[in-house]
């Protein structure tokens, strides 16, 4: 055997013993980090955090690992007392959110960790990762006098502004129509519902727009105004469109959006149309 050849079987030797002691060294280094993690937040009395780590995989492992043993019966205690906490929290949390909530006068319902606030506002509470979701936008924190100013936000960006249900669904079956004539759709027929809200929305923007389309000059009309306008439309009672047309939402799980149907509830909706009114 040339020198070569001595020298990479050597090193293939090496690495075959290394790679694994390395692998070993590696979980050991993520078992002492964890451990390390849940100390800092017992030092802290993160309870939120701790009771998120407790009920993760890698405590089991700890647990598990033979040098480790001694830590199942402080985890046990640790559990035990971060579900308390956890739980007073959470009464603590809903009594005060409840509160701020009806001093705003905000209509929020609660299903904890989740709640609403009228038709079209969804909020979820992640105590763990000390954030807040409305309407899938972040609030970095858990806070429920913060929580129910952003909720406020949302409702005067969907709700609070002029709406004039008669015109609205006018608007939108001016738009229909001339989907149905350019595609040659016969009246009646559904028009595909990411069609319709492109269309929709060109329709809003100003004449100066289009002939200078810079980004400053267009007029953005969120899905979340557009699902609902539509609720505010139906629970307007107004009936249909000038012309006694009625408008129809067309349940679909291709190529859909989520809207607001006639019964307040989020539905997937692929094609709008406009019915005769047959009463």
């Amino acid at each position: 055997m040339n020198e070569e050849s001595f020298l990479q079987n050597t090193e293939e030797e090496l690495n075959g013993i290394f790679r694994p002691f390395q692998q070993e060294l590696k979980r050991g280094q993520r078992l002492a980090d964890f451990l390390k993690q849940c100390i800092r937040c017992a030092t802290r009395d993160d309870f939120l955090q701790l009771d998120e780590l407790l009920r993760t995989k890698k405590a089991e492992n700890v647990e598990q690992e033979e040098a480790l043993i001694d830590c199942k019966p402080v985890f046990d205690s640790l559990r035990e007392y971060t579900r308390e906490q956890v739980e007073r929290y959470r009464l603590q949390f809903i009594e005060d959110f409840g509160r701020l909530a009806e001093e705003a006068g905000l209509p929020v319902k609660m299903d904890f960790p989740r709640f609403s606030v009228l038709e079209g506002i969804d909020g979820k509470i992640v105590f763990s990762k000390r954030i807040t979701t409305i309407n899938k936008k972040t609030l970095k924190s858990i806070d429920p006098r913060r929580i129910v100013t952003a909720a406020l936000r949302v409702k005067k960006q969907l709700y609070d502004r002029p709406f004039d249900p008669q015109k609205f669904i006018d608007s939108l079956y001016e738009t229909y129509a001339k989907i149905s004539k350019m595609d040659n759709i016969s009246q009646g027929n559904p028009v595909p519902i990411l069609r319709f809200y492109l269309e929709y929305v060109i329709s809003l923007q100003s004449k100066t727009f289009f002939t200078n389309m810079d980004k400053a000059k267009f007029r953005g009309y969120s899905l979340e105004q557009f699902g609902v306008d539509i609720w505010r439309y139906f629970k307007a009672g107004i009936g249909g469109a000038s012309n006694g047309k009625k408008l129809s939402l067309d349940p679909g799980r291709n190529y859909f959006l989520w809207l607001i149907d006639s019964n307040g509830e989020p539905r997937q909706i692929s094609g709008i149309s406009f019915l005769k009114d047959e009463t």
